[in-house]
């Protein structure tokens, strides 16, 4: 790979779309269900797996499901994703509110 290759690459993925939404962790050995929000949506579940696999996810009682069941209880799914022409200000707040539906609906643990 040259030089400006690896430069163009670079460039077209700095400014590709982020994706907002909201998106649920479910443990299919004991059924719970965590929901969260993200502006990145696409890359949400590479880090929240590779805090699980280390052992250092801030939330303590889907660690504690991680460590109990193993990786290969877990599926992550996205529930709601936002329009990209939504603002900053509006998404965030939109984020907020579908995260929040979202829970109520499958009475689940928010991250």
């Amino acid at each position: 790979m040259t030089s400006s290759t690896r430069k163009a690459q670079i460039a077209a993925y700095k400014e590709r779309p982020t994706i907002a939404g909201v998106f649920a962790v479910i443990c299919e050995a004991t059924g719970q269900v965590w929901v969260g929000q993200s502006r990145h949506i696409d890359t949400q579940q590479n880090g929240i797996w590779f805090a699980l696999k280390q052992g250092s996810s801030p939330y303590r009682p889907l660690q504690a499901a991680w460590t109990a069941h193993g990786a290969g209880a877990f599926r992550f799914e996205i529930l709601d994703r936002l329009p990209e022409d939504y603002s900053d200000l509006r998404r965030k707040d939109e984020l907020t509110k579908r995260a929040a539906l979202w829970r109520a609906r499958l009475e689940a643990e928010g991250l």
